[in-house]
């Protein structure tokens, strides 16, 4: 039986940091379901539908990568594509405090789910959204803090409209 994990976030925009613990979250899991969520509550650049674009793009080819989108509580997204792992990445130690309310509390939802932490390699640490959008928006390189097309699509959103 192969062991998949999901690694949930809204990814607006997905950055190097993500595709870090992506590619070390392989190196535990056969398989890694990048679950983009639908979250009302947050004001995105990207549509839910841009965002699993990109990321399909992205990781076009790869079978060990699958690109799904899900509403409502984690636990069950988890549980509804037979596992009950969770991949979560952290940068610093606030992320730490969140990351650990939220698995506590997916604990308490159902118990079977497990919550793996990986920290992002130190030269990702620096990289938040809120950083990407500002670099880009004054129209710097994020080259170094998101792939091509995420920075190209970015331009797009946040320099043309």
């Amino acid at each position: 039986m192969s062991k998949v994990a999901v690694y949930p976030g809204s990814f607006d925009p997905f950055t190097r940091g993500h595709m870090n613990i992506i590619d070390r979250g392989i190196k535990v899991f056969d398989k890694v379901i990048v679950a983009v969520a639908h979250n009302k509550s947050k004001n995105t650049i990207f549509t839910l539908e841009e965002r699993v674009q990109i990321l399909q793009t992205l990781f076009e080819g790869r079978k060990d990568v699958e690109v799904d989108s899900f509403e409502g509580l984690l636990v069950d997204y988890v549980v509804k594509r037979g596992t009950n792992v969770v991949l979560r990445g952290m940068r610093t130690v606030s992320d730490f405090e969140y990351e650990l309310q939220m698995a506590l509390a997916n604990k308490t939802l159902n118990n079977e789910v497990e919550t793996v932490f990986m920290v992002t390699d130190s030269e990702f640490s620096h990289i938040s959204s809120s950083v990407i959008k500002e670099v880009v928006s004054l129209n710097g390189s994020a080259s170094h803090m998101v792939p091509d097309i995420v920075e190209s699509k970015l331009r797009d959103k946040l320099l043309n409209s």
